[in-house]
Order: C-alpha cells, then structure tokens, then sequence
C-alpha cells in the first residue's frame, strides 16, 4: 500500500503521519509530499527517515492513496492529477466538499455511500465533524428540526501562524499576526472570512455540510463560530429542535452507544467536556445535556473534539481505512 501524505510538514500533516503510526495503517511505501520550499527535508515515520517529494514526483510514483492537506487551491490543481493515475484522494481542505458529484464522509456516519469509483473523497471541516458525531444519532431517533450552533474554536484550527501568535502574546513577544486583532484575553467572532450574508465561510460550512453528510436536507443549522485563546480542541453550545419528544436518559443512552462519541455528563461531579480532556484524544466528546426550557423537544448539549484529530487526521486516515477494508483501492 503506497501512500502519499500532501501537506506532510504541515500541523495536520504531521498529525496525520502519527496517526497512520498508532493505528498501524498498513504503509508499505510512505511518500512525504509539500511545497517546494520542504522538498529534499526529512521526516521520521515509525524509525524510519523518508524524504519529502514534491507534487509533480508524487503523482509520477502513482500511490494507491493520498491523503491530502495542503489547502484548496492545492486540492483543487492537483487532486484530479492524482486521480487521474489511479490514485484514490482523501482532501482534508473545503475543495471539494459542496462539489455534488464527491462524497463528503464521516466514516461512522456514511462510509457506505463510497465505492470505487470515489477517486476524490472529501473530508469534512473539522467543527462539522463534531457536531454530526453527536446529531445523527439522535436525528435518527427524534428528527432533527432546526439546530442553532456557537463554536469556540482553538487557534490551531487557523494554523501555525495562528499558534505563534497567541505563544508571542502569552510571551510579551511581538510577532507575526495571523488576525486582525490580539487573540490572547480575547474571543474573535470571526473564523475564515466574510462571506456577502455576514456569515463566515466557518458558519456556512456549519450550515451545509451536515444536510450532505446525513443526506437530508429536512432540517437547518445556523451558526456563529468564534475564535478562543485555547492552543487546540474546539468545543461548540448545540440546540436542537426536534420534531419529536425525547427522554433525556433515552438521549444519554443513545449518545454513550454511539461509536466514537464519549458521553461526560455528571453535574454533581463537575464532569463535562473540555478541550484540555479532549486533547491527543480521537473521541467526540459530549455534555452538559438538557431540556430547553423555554421550548418543546429542544435539547441544549455541549461537543468537544480534538480539531486536528477527528476533526481532520483521524477521520482522514479513518476514510482510507475503509476503503481498504472493503476492497475500495
């Protein structure tokens, strides 16, 4: 299995290389890939020194998979030049997610759309991931109506830059910024840009990947994503309008039986989801549940996931595990 990992200096990237390690993902040919100004670096996997190619030479290696995070513009040029020699693409960047002929994919939710013909799989943002961890199963169960969703998001989630800037805050060091404004002591209702409705394309994303993901375009989701001084993990305040009444154990009961979501929900204890707890961790992390009072069959929650595992490597590599267990490249 000869796999390409675009964009592997990167933090997801480097995120992705340690996940393909801990879950012993069959490798038998790792092709680092970055830009230019990386090419002929070197990079560790599981004791061994690989060094980093460029695009053009990836492609011409013909791998069976590349997993890419290397940003649009990037998927967008080179994604169908993999594609296009036989290599299956797993994009972890917002390219392709809203193109209606590729599949936008969490595993535990729709792997069972993909087929062989998926030569250019897309990944979802990571707050989408999340939040659709913890909503289908009660969609499922009680019909989502209306969701209303406030993300805090950490600045890893923007990138290194972003990192660097709140590390020189907290430092007294002045540097480069990555926003417009200090994020140290601060909270920027602002995550990716403007778009011509004043939401940002963070909150569009919010309100369109999940009626793809869970094929069902019944319900809507509004949101309002701001950036905290956290260094990782996102946490997000989730109402949910169902059509139907819920029992809030029924809730808690289907939330602990899902598959990759871990329920922390004890009041009497102070048990609830924080992003320190949800770090290096790949679970979605769920709390805080309860009736809406001041609504019918509304439940208020709290999600809390790690961004750059689940919310990008993790459900990446979860991708290309599928396809190879089911005999899909």
């Amino acid at each position: 299995m000869k796999v390409a990992v675009v964009g592997a200096t990167g933090m997801v990237g480097e995120v992705m290389l340690k996940v393909l390690a801990e879950r012993n993902f069959p490798v038998t040919e790792l092709i680092p890939v970055a830009s230019e100004r990386s090419i002929g670096k070197t990079i560790t996997y599981k004791g061994n020194d690989f060094k980093v190619v460029g695009l053009e030479t990836a492609v011409s290696m013909q791998p069976d998979i590349a997993l890419f995070s290397a940003g649009g513009e990037t998927s967008l040029e080179w994604a169908p030049r993999f594609a296009e020699v036989g290599t299956t693409v797993v994009d972890n960047s917002s390219a392709w997610r809203m193109d209606p002929t590729k599949k936008l994919v969490v595993p535990e939710i729709n792997a069972n759309e993909l087929t062989k013909a998926d030569k250019i799989i897309a990944n979802p943002n990571c707050s989408t991931i999340q939040l659709v961890m913890a909503l289908n199963p009660l969609h499922k169960t009680y019909k989502m109506k209306r969701v209303v969703v406030s993300t805090y998001q950490s600045v890893s989630g923007t990138g290194v830059k972003a990192v660097r800037q709140l590390e020189n805050e907290i430092a007294g060091v002045d540097g480069e910024m990555a926003y417009p404004y200090p994020i140290g002591r601060n909270a920027l209702p602002h995550c990716d840009v403007f778009e011509d409705n004043g939401y940002t394309k963070e909150e569009m994303k919010l309100a369109r990947e999940p009626q793809k993901i869970m094929s069902d375009r019944t319900f809507s989701v509004s949101a309002t994503a701001v950036r905290i001084p956290t260094a990782g993990g996102h946490s997000e305040s989730v109402n949910v309008e169902f059509e139907n009444d819920f029992d809030l154990a029924d809730v808690r009961k289907l939330l602990h039986e899902t598959p990759g979501v871990v329920v922390q929900d004890n009041t009497d204890t102070n048990t609830y989801p924080m992003p320190i707890f949800a770090h290096e961790k790949d679970e979605v992390f769920v709390g805080r549940i309860r009736r809406d009072e001041t609504q019918p069959n509304t439940l208020n929650m709290w999600i809390v996931a790690d961004n750059l595992r689940k919310g990008a490597a993790t459900n990446t590599v979860q991708i290309a595990e599928y396809l190879i267990e089911n005999s899909l490249v």
